[in-house]
Order: C-alpha cells, then structure tokens, then sequence
C-alpha cells in the first residue's frame, strides 16, 4: 500500500520555530509505516524553519520566498537528523502545480520517488517557494497532497493537521458539534466556507483540506484526516486497523 502522509505548518512549528518534539513523534509514525508501507511526506513549514535563521518581515513576498529558501534544506536536515535515530535517511524533492501540467514532469518526479521508496529512502515533498510565487500566496500543501496522491498512485493521503476531524459545524463555537467519520460526497457549498489558516506560517484551512478531499474523491481515491498533533488516531487506523477518530473521505464504490 502506497500512503502519502500530508503535516501542517501548525503542527511543526510553534512560537516562530520547529516543534522538534512533534517532528520526531511524526518520524517515528512514518518509520513504523515504512515497515509495511510505501510512504511519502508532504511537510509545510520550510518558511517556519526559516524564520529561525532569516527573521524578515513574513507580510513581504520576496521576504517569504527569502525565508522559505533559507528554510528548505534546514527542514530536511532536521528531518535526516530525526530518521538517522532510526537507520533512515530522507530526499527532498521540490514540486510546484506546473510540474503537474506536463505529463512527461510528472512522469519524471514520480520515477525519482518510485526509485527512492525503493531504496527505502523517505521522499520528502513540499512546494517550490522561492519559484512558486502564486502557490505560495493563494495555494497550499494540502491540495498539493492530494496532486500528489493522484498522479503518484497512492492508495490513502493522510493529512496530518490541527484539525483532527470534519465536523458537522464549527467545534471551535458549538459545543454539540459531531465528528463525521465517513463521507463519501462534499456539497459545493462546502468548498466556499472562509478561509481560516491556523497559524501565521499557515495558509490552508478546513476548506482546502475539503478541496483535497473532493479532488481525490471524484477520482475514487481515499483521504483520511486526523490530529497531527496527537498521532493517536492515525496510529490506530494505519498501524491498528482501527478507525477510532478522524475522517475518512472515501467514494462509496471503495
């Protein structure tokens, strides 16, 4: 089984800096999975681990970029420095909506993951900022998961996040808000909700997690989204077979 495991800004960094302790619970998830499962991770929060070392005004584009530049390979460090614990070692590959334009590109990253996961080497995938300029106002990591899941044949995208469910309303205003742990269609009226990004690295929202899960939907494709925060559900589904909190997105022929 193929899974693409999607982590938020929000879960990896706090307080303008990466949340090492998260990050290394998040690896030793992803080194379980690695015993029985073809895996790739999707991570934010390269202008986050940036901002630790270029402390620029984040409100500035080439700012951002700037950042995010300076960020990406101290993300993956921080990521090898994680996976060397546990005998593994990780690859970056930077990917923008372009890449996903040209059949012969995407043919191209999809053979360099395949060949990676073959040397049990754990693909790591996130924007290309400093080029990506409108990805990197308007889009996000989670709908480029679910891109990613498509055209690279996976069986499941887990996004790993602040929210750890789809709700049927806010529970951040309604006490008596119910998590939905099956859905199988998602109104149109649903992928216009506003926008609210969890953190200030943040640009995704509960409504581009559900354009993630409508993309993969329409394609009988699989999403689970859970808490990134406390692995507890994710473990449970992934390693357990258990299906105790969170949200499976799944078209009902599957």
């Amino acid at each position: 089984m193929r899974v693409v495991i999607k982590v938020g800004s929000h879960v990896l960094s706090e307080q303008n800096r990466i949340e090492k302790t998260r990050m290394l619970n998040l690896v030793q998830f992803l080194v379980q999975l690695m015993d029985n499962h073809e895996v790739i991770l999707v991570s934010s929060a390269a202008v986050a681990a940036g901002y630790s070392k270029l402390k620029l005004d984040k409100k500035s584009l080439p700012n951002r970029q700037a950042i995010a530049a300076v960020g990406q390979p101290h993300l993956i460090e921080l990521y090898n420095k994680k996976l060397a614990k546990f005998d593994k070692i990780a690859a970056q590959i930077l990917l923008t909506a372009d890449d996903f334009d040209s059949r012969k590109r995407t043919k191209n990253a999809k053979s360099a993951v395949d060949t990676l996961i073959q040397h049990n080497v754990l693909p790591i995938i996130n924007e290309n900022d400093a080029t990506a300029i409108e990805e990197l106002v308007f889009g996000d990591n989670d709908q480029l998961s679910a891109h990613v899941a498509h055209y690279f044949e996976a069986d499941l995208l887990i996004i790993l996040s602040d929210i750890d469910g789809y709700y049927d309303k806010d529970p951040r205003k309604y006490n008596d808000a119910v998590i939905k742990k099956i859905v199988n269609t998602i109104d149109k009226d649903e992928l216009e909700l506003p926008l609210n990004a969890g953190s200030e690295f943040a640009t995704g929202g509960i409504v581009t997690k559900l354009k993630s899960a409508d993309f993969l939907l329409k394609r009988k494709q699989s999403m689970f989204m859970c808490s990134g925060f406390d692995l507890s559900d994710a473990k449970s589904y992934m390693l357990d077979g258990v299906h105790k909190g969170g949200t499976l997105f799944v078209h009902k022929e599957n």
